[in-house]
């Protein structure tokens, strides 16, 4: 079950802090990267939705953020749609995809289900490639930034974008929190770890999980919609299965099943591939020999194995105190 504890929270504002002032600092470069960081961590945090709280595991997810990315491009850019009204329908239609993603796979389980996602996420890439009216292979380009001139606002102002990825990640983070402290999100764990029994006492369990499932996929499309935004640009390669398998490394990463852990995941992540792979161009190596380490040592992540050790020393019983006849013992000695 998701509890927001005292050290989630300070986590999560170190982060933001640093977030906003390394944004305000750095160059041009520097903005980019805090941009991909917080689009990362907005996909980490909606697949832990599912995964770590549903036992999800999903492959699909670099999908859903493809589809997000290509239904605001393609409205902006086809059809001249305000903006505005593109983010929420990438948003929605990214929804959309995801119910039904989760109510084709709920009754798998395991490797099963984790294949059916892969597949819906490589029909959804194949569409893409072969779309011409999307681009094709080619992708599509000049995709607009929404225009918030009205609020005295210009997003393509590096600065201004840049805080504008950091507050929605805030917001997705609030609403996943939100989502599984409710009644909606105990149910789902208790779906996690016993569904036979949940079923049993009268759940339409497939609804439960294909509604989780349109949740998450709605955080992870708006993700998308704001990385279409940053490189003003999409392209199949947004929907390619390595997508899915680089965000579920970062939220094992950083702790699989803490909400927090696939933020700090991301920001590390993201940092630790640019300052390796200007090092060398066997950056995966490296990236994959810490993901080897961090299983190893416990598999709890980052985050999850401070928080595993925060919790072990809090709770340790202390040695009990030594007995009248124990000390008296002592004494004569």
């Amino acid at each position: 079950m998701f509890r927001q504890t005292l050290l989630k929270t300070l986590v999560v504002i170190a982060i933001l802090v640093g977030a906003v002032a390394y944004t305000l600092t750095t160059g041009y470069f520097g903005k980019e990267l805090v941009i991909e960081a917080a689009t990362l961590a907005i996909l980490a945090i909606s697949l832990d939705m599912v995964a770590g709280y549903g036992g999800m595991i999903s492959l699909c997810h670099g999908a859903i953020f493809g589809v997000g990315a290509y239904t605001y491009a393609a409205l902006t850019v086809l059809f001249e749609v305000d903006p505005f009204l593109a983010l929420g329908a990438a948003v929605a239609v990214s929804a959309v995809f995801s119910f039904l993603v989760g109510a084709v796979t709920s009754r798998t389980h395991g490797i099963f289900f984790i294949m059916a996602t892969l597949a819906f996420g490589q029909m959804a890439y194949v569409l893409a490639f072969e779309n011409k009216a999307l681009g094709g292979d080619d992708g599509l380009s000049g995709v607009p930034r929404m225009d918030v001139s009205a609020l005295g606002l210009d997003f393509n102002d590096s600065v201004q974008f840049a805080l504008f990825a950091i507050a929605a990640a805030v917001l997705v983070y609030v609403i996943a929190a939100l989502v599984l402290r409710s009644g909606f999100g105990r149910t789902l764990v208790g779906i996690h770890v016993n569904e036979a029994r949940m079923r049993a006492v009268g759940l339409t369990v497939w609804r439960y999980k294909a509604t989780a499932f349109a949740i998450s996929g709605a955080l992870a499309g708006l993700g998308g919609a704001i990385a279409a935004q940053q490189t003003m640009f999409v392209s199949p390669e947004l929907m390619a299965w390595m997508v899915s398998g680089t965000v579920l490394m970062v939220v094992i990463f950083g702790g699989i099943g803490t909400l927090v852990g696939p933020v700090v995941g991301a920001v590390v992540w993201v940092f630790l591939k640019h300052e390796i792979s200007s090092a060398t161009p066997y950056w995966h190596i490296v990236a994959g020999a810490v993901l080897i380490l961090t299983i190893v040592a416990g598999g709890r992540g980052l985050y999850g194995q401070i928080e595993f050790m925060i919790e072990r020393r809090r709770t340790k019983t202390p040695p009990p105190a030594p007995t009248a006849l124990e000390q008296e013992s002592e004494t004569h000695a």
